[in-house]
């Protein structure tokens, strides 16, 4: 018969069962204990375990699978689906808030910082006319134990020259941005990418493994602020954008977008902010 592991969660309070259950499942499907396709156990055997009505046990399995991370089959049970992280595409947004809606501990390595004089190709990420300082970092973004994303990212420090003596070893550099420069304009750019030997030791994948890049530039007051590359697994993030008509018709239109992520407490979603708040 199949058992659950529970695990100590510290959230400040004690956890219901519904909570609990909700925890321990999600916690095994996310830290890669259970992988795609593990049958979760039948709702006689949850119940036993966590010595709770068959009504509890249901009712934490379909917030599961609202949320995405298992799937319920009609006389079969539940299995598990690939627990993908959901972001808009058009919102500039922490990755620790991210990682923390999974109900994961959130962790920041920041792997190296150069400053230097502009290059040629750092001139073209950031849209520089001239030469000049920039600082160089590369960083990483972990979901428990599990690398969640890689980070490459350009400062523009004749924008932002505070940023020169910032070491970010403590936070990372987007949300430092986003607390002191106000943006005016930002610009995703969304690609594939088979990861190379670089990004496959970092993320800790094979080499090859497809990957989804997301890239952004920001400005503020016209000035070129930041260029950020963030590199996922491909099987781990998924960027979701909801669009409503305007009154241009066809073809033209205003985006909105909502992240939904599963939580320590059930299902949790963040609404869109259209309200510029930092450079990050």
């Amino acid at each position: 018969m199949s058992t659950i592991e529970t695990m100590d969660v510290d959230v400040g309070e004690p956890l219901s069962l519904h909570q609990r259950i909700l925890s321990d499942i999600s916690e095994r499907i996310l830290s890669g204990a259970w992988a795609p396709g593990h049958r979760i156990p039948f709702e006689h055997e949850l119940t036993a375990e966590y010595k709770c009505s068959r009504m509890t046990v249901n009712k934490a399995l379909s917030q599961l699978a609202k949320a995405g991370l298992i799937e319920r089959r009609r006389r079969s049970g539940s299995f598990v689906r690939r627990p993908q992280s959901q972001a808009a595409v058009l919102e500039i947004h922490d990755i620790r808030i991210e990682v923390e809606a999974l109900g994961l501990p959130y962790r920041y390595e920041r792997v190296a910082r150069h400053k230097r004089r502009s290059s040629a190709e750092d001139r073209a990420l950031l849209e520089l006319a001239a030469a000049g300082p920039v600082l160089a970092l590369e960083c990483r973004h972990f979901a428990g134990k599990r690398p969640f994303a890689h980070e490459q990212r350009l400062i523009n420090l004749a924008a932002v020259a505070e940023a020169a003596d910032e070491e970010f070893h403590a936070m990372a550099p987007g949300p430092w941005l986003i607390a002191r420069v106000p943006w005016s304009a930002a610009e995703h750019r969304i690609r594939a990418f088979a990861a190379d030997k670089h990004i496959a030791t970092a993320l800790d994948i094979e080499a090859g493994a497809p990957c989804l890049v997301v890239e952004r530039r920001t400005w503020s007051a016209e000035h070129p602020v930041t260029h950020v590359r963030f590199t996922y697994p491909a099987d781990s993030h998924m960027l979701v954008a909801r669009f409503t008509p305007s009154q241009g018709g066809e073809g033209r239109g205003a985006s909105a977008a909502k992240r939904h992520f599963v939580t320590r407490g059930g299902v949790g979603a963040t609404s869109p902010d259209p309200t510029p708040r930092g450079g990050g």
